[in-house]
């Protein structure tokens, strides 16, 4: 089931606005002001403390690389990006950059708001995917270790069923996860001995 959105409130919220001084940062600062946020303009330089404001707005036009305190396509914050030119190689660096939502040049009266509040969604399901995905991979490395762990036990002449139930066994004795007792028995083995293994099972 898709997790339903909600419309977040804006007010108070902290906008900072990489762009030189321009027509295009004053309509875009009377929009924001209008919707309750509180705007602020940095060009060329972005202070660390961007990472603390609640959205990003990037000159495509202009910005570079080196403007940025982390890594292409992991902005910390939602972020728009303000397009005026569709020369191929902007288009390539925004694709690189990695916003989460756009607004074309000239900016006017209107879509901020929309910008704002897609912005918010798509960083937060970024990020939400992003943690999804480090849970899989966390998942998948204990399964993993649980195979190694029944291999082991296994070629101590013991059935693979065996060998579970004697992981299984282990795991009640230590009084620690499934996966935790795996780790212990490959680390024991694969590595410097484990004095925790002993007292509580015996990979014999």
């Amino acid at each position: 089931m898709k997790r339903r959105l909600s419309i977040p409130d804006l007010g108070g919220a902290r906008a900072v606005i990489l762009h030189r001084p321009h027509v295009t940062v004053t309509a875009l600062t009377r929009q924001l002001q209008a919707v309750g946020l509180q705007a602020e303009c940095h060009w060329p330089e972005l202070p660390a403390a961007t990472r603390a404001a609640d959205y990003l707005f990037i000159d495509v036009d202009s910005a570079h690389d080196d403007q940025f305190p982390w890594e292409l396509g992991e902005a910390p914050l939602p972020t728009i990006a303000l397009i005026g030119s569709e020369a191929p190689g902007r288009i390539e660096w925004l694709m690189n950059f990695g916003a989460d939502a756009q607004i074309l040049k000239p900016v006017g009266d209107n879509g901020v708001y929309s910008a704002l509040l897609i912005a918010r969604a798509t960083f937060d399901a970024r990020i939400g995917l992003a943690g999804e995905i480090d849970s899989l991979r966390r998942r998948l490395g204990q399964r993993q270790t649980v195979v190694q762990a029944v291999a082991l036990l296994a070629a101590r002449g013991k059935t693979e069923d065996e060998a579970y139930e004697q992981l299984r066994g282990m795991a009640m004795a230590w009084r620690v996860s499934f996966e935790e007792a795996a780790t212990r028995i490959v680390s024991s083995v694969n590595g410097p001995r484990d004095t925790r293994t002993t007292g509580g099972g015996d990979l014999g």
